[in-house]
């Protein structure tokens, strides 16, 4: 762990003199076109990764899980280096790991408080949990850091199709349960007076944020998931509360952050994570903006409406 905080601190400690050398490990692009070939692989789950937390995160604001989804991807992270250091992978430690989060906030967390309160037990003891295999795992550092901040080139074939069959099971899931998922979510009570599973439905919704959760951390890694499952879902409520333009807003920034946070990793030496952040952070603040100016625009105009009457 000193290794790695030396590694990231460094660039940090350089003298001024050093400056054009971690501007090139940031953005460097000599021989772009041919990484670009290479690493087609991490662009495409880049924009999978886009759709199913574009189109998740809706309701993971609309249901006020945000928290929720930082406990998940804690249990995704201490599974997924479990698996790295048993040997069994890096998907499928953190599939496990997601899956047992979820059903159990899915369980025991039906109201808020619970929630929040199962999530803050579970975040501490997965990320001590997650430390203690990363600990003890003699394999290279850039894998263990990997699993916290994301890696670009670890997206080979088979990775590729098990995040593609995930994502269609996510989206699937999602379209066929949209519709009264969106009914208890406006409106619990109302939706269990009219006959809706509400409390199954929450589940199967749980169980599908685990699944989300776990593809996300392969990409993004664990500490940074909230930049692809809340923020774009949060800019695109920012600017519209359509239940069509807000899915397809909140896509459409997803994968505008994952795909264009890889390609300027692309030509640079830092884990893909902080392009993803930033991007994703500016879409919000663009958004955040754009809102706030609208708002006031509606209140004059209403003000002047009023003084005319």
């Amino acid at each position: 762990m000193i290794a790695i905080l030396a590694a990231v601190m460094s660039p940090v400690m350089a003298p001024t003199a050093a400056t054009p050398d971690w501007w090139s490990q940031l953005f460097n692009f000599s021989d772009y076109g041919q990484l670009l070939v290479l690493l087609q692989n991490s662009i495409l789950a880049g924009a999978l990764l886009g759709v199913v937390g574009g189109l998740i995160g809706v309701f993971v604001m609309s249901r006020d899980l945000a928290f929720a989804v930082h406990g998940i991807s804690e249990l995704s992270f201490a599974g997924a280096a479990a698996g790295l250091l048993l040997g069994v992978g890096v998907v499928e430690g953190s599939l496990i790991g997601s899956i047992i989060a979820a059903a159990v906030i899915g369980l025991l967390g039906s109201r808020a408080r619970d929630r929040n309160s199962i999530t803050a037990v579970l975040m501490p003891f997965g990320l001590g949990l997650g430390i203690l295999c990363l600990a003890l795992y003699p394999g290279r550092t850039s894998n263990k850091f990997g699993l916290l901040t994301g890696q670009i080139v670890a997206v080979d074939d088979p990775r590729l199709n098990s995040l593609a069959v995930i994502s269609l099971i996510v989206v699937v899931g999602l379209f066929i349960i949209w519709r009264p998922l969106s009914f208890a979510s406006v409106d619990a009570d109302v939706a269990a007076a009219r006959g809706v599973p509400v409390r199954a439905l929450s589940l199967v919704f749980m169980l599908l944020l685990g699944l989300a959760v776990a593809v996300s951390v392969q990409v993004v890694g664990a500490l940074l998931v909230l930049s692809v499952l809340v923020t774009p879902a949060a800019a695109a409520l920012r600017i519209s509360s359509n239940p069509i333009v807000v899915p397809v807003l909140s896509t459409v920034f997803a994968v505008v952050s994952l795909v264009g946070g890889i390609l300027l990793a692309l030509g640079s030496s830092v884990p893909i994570s902080p392009y993803v952040t930033t991007i994703s952070f500016l879409i919000y603040v663009v958004a955040r903006l754009t809102s706030g100016r609208r708002a006031r625009r509606a209140s004059n105009r209403r003000r002047i409406v009023g003084a005319e009457a």
